[in-house]
């Protein structure tokens, strides 16, 4: 079997459906292969959108996503969604194009060390050099990208390997690799610890990340949660993995969570850390904090505990879906009615204002995806770009039942959002599932960094609701120059010619409206919601709505 058609074969076996990707001399051969593949191939207008694609794929299949792009440009342009898709732990497999073997170090037309050039944020790197590898590599790549701590793989293929002629195929059917063997369930004498330090705790808290979700531990997290009466606070990443509208949800914490969330983790006693790196951002940068709390950190990559926190009591090394059901099989219900109601005075002190208070025309923000949340349907996916809008989207858009809400939360890589609808998407059609709707929220300047991709939501009729938070600023940066440097210091953050959003998508024959007011968004929302195939809205925000 000739090398390229071994490897549409071994990725029709992982059970690959998509396929997003860019052609290239260094891929003909793949290429040619592919028109006798069930795979469906999706041209992206740029490989930069390729790895994002693949990641909305992955977070909304729980499968892995895979991006395809040749040799050179095509490999580097990848790099950027395959350092998102890292920090954020999502499941990827990368295939780029290579030069010929012989040709590998010469500066070649259209070379690229991409092998190198990902090593530090990738999971593991392939660069093949033996046709009748590609089996084996290829069954190695998907395990390592979902097994233990979920992410990317590059396979790197010369476009001779991809030539060659293989007499004996064989299929790979069990993985073995020395030295990567994950930790699934927690240390029973760590449990046994942390059971008794929350025993004792007076001000118990949880603090949810991304790796709850990742591990599909929502149900254990809940009952957990309940069986404790312990209440729980998510990071950025850790939106969805518990439902908004419980009682014992408390909030987003960190830099950009809400104040309340972060003054209820300062007064507790302690942290029971699952699935998050405690990260700068999800800590608000005061770490030091943690010196006056216990702190039990539960994740599967041992490398997160105590990296950031020094003073990690209680490490527990596995799967938090495994470690959550061990402790609430043991776990005792607590009395903690004067935490609890120091908490609702905190929430009290606390509130979220909705309003500016330079009462600013135009959409308010925060109102509208407040009320967004209100009148989207029960199972809807919404993906966050990153800045001002992103914000908005996390704190105010109510996540509970069957919604879930993605973004870019490690890297914060503008252009996010709606290559990610696109893949979230293509998997739903993949699937046949209709009853889903996926909503795609940006700002003007993350919008013109992925526009190109309506051109694909245009071709396959993908029926995403683009929602574009229009200040006619790079509105986050602008934020922090007015915060760090006072008013009037801005800098590079002016968008001075703004695109006309209406012409565009009318020009790829997508349904488009403005709305100046919030009552008019909503209303123009609702039509969003009642129109097939994709829409775009169009929310016109005063540039001196800053605060979030």
């Amino acid at each position: 079997m000739l090398a390229a058609k071994l490897i549409w074969k071994c990725l029709e076996k992982e059970g690959v459906r998509t396929i997003f990707g860019y052609p290239g001399g260094a891929l003909l051969p793949m290429y040619e292969a592919l028109r006798s593949s069930s795979i469906k191939h999706v041209l992206v207008r740029n490989e930069q959108s390729a790895p994002h694609m693949a990641s909305g794929y992955a977070r909304e299949s729980c499968s892995v996503g895979v991006c395809l792009a040749t040799s050179g440009p095509g490999a580097t342009n990848l790099i950027t969604g395959i350092a998102t898709a890292f920090l954020d732990s999502i499941p990827l497999v990368a295939i780029t194009g290579q030069v010929n073997r012989d040709l590998i170090g010469t500066d070649a037309f259209q070379e690229a060390d991409i092998f190198g050039a990902t090593t530090p944020f990738t999971k593991h790197s392939y660069l093949v050099k033996n046709p009748e590898e590609l089996p084996r590599i290829i069954h190695e790549a998907f395990h390592i990208a979902t097994t233990g701590r979920p992410g990317p793989v590059l396979i790197d293929i010369p476009r001779d390997v991809q030539n060659e002629n293989i007499r004996n195929v064989k299929y790979a059917d069990s993985v073995d690799i020395r030295g990567y063997k994950p930790t699934y369930e927690g240390h029973t004498g760590q449990i046994k610890r942390a059971l008794r330090k929350i025993k004792s705790a007076k001000r118990p808290v949880i603090y949810a990340g991304g790796g709850v979700r990742l591990s599909h531990a929502r149900p254990e997290l809940l009952a957990f949660a309940e069986r404790a009466n312990i209440p729980v606070i998510t990071t950025m990443m850790g939106i969805s993995c518990f439902p908004e509208n419980h009682p014992l949800y408390c909030g987003v914490v960190g830099s950009h969570g809400f104040q309340y969330s972060n003054v209820i983790m300062a007064e507790s006693d302690l942290c029971i850390c699952i699935g998050a790196r405690m990260s700068d951002r999800g800590t608000g940068g005061y770490t030091g904090d943690f010196d006056t709390k216990q702190l039990i950190h539960i994740d599967i990559d041992p490398a997160e505990i105590g990296k950031n926190i020094n003073n990690t009591n209680i490490p527990i090394v596995g799967d938090a879906k495994r470690v959550l059901a061990g402790l609430t099989e043991k776990v005792v219900t607590k009395d903690l009615k004067p935490w609890h109601k120091r908490i609702d005075k905190i929430k009290a002190e606390n509130p979220i204002i909705y309003d500016d208070p330079s009462e600013l025309s135009l959409v308010n923000p925060k109102r509208f995806v407040r009320d967004l949340s209100e009148i989207a349907p029960e199972e809807t996916t919404l993906f966050g770009d990153v800045g001002l809008n992103q914000i908005w989207a996390a704190l105010h858009f109510k996540i509970y039942g069957e919604r879930k809400f993605f973004t870019s939360g490690g890297m914060g890589t503008m252009g996010y959002a709606i290559p990610g609808a696109v893949g979230a998407t293509t998997y739903l059609n993949d699937a046949d599932i209709t009853s889903r709707t996926v909503i795609a929220m940006c700002g003007d300047g993350s919008f013109q960094m992925s526009m190109a991709d309506l051109g694909i939501i245009a071709a396959h009729g993908l029926p995403i609701k683009i929602i574009v938070m229009n200040n006619t600023k790079l509105g986050m940066v602008r934020q922090l120059q007015h915060d760090v440097y006072g008013k009037n210091h801005y800098s590079g953050t002016d968008i001075d010619f703004n695109v006309d959003l209406m012409q565009l998508v009318k020009a790829y024959g997508i349904p488009g409206y403005r709305a100046s007011t919030t009552e008019e968004a909503l209303d123009m929302m609702k039509t969003c919601f009642d129109t097939q195939g994709p829409t775009l809205l169009e929310c016109l925000v005063d540039p001196d709505f800053m605060y979030i």
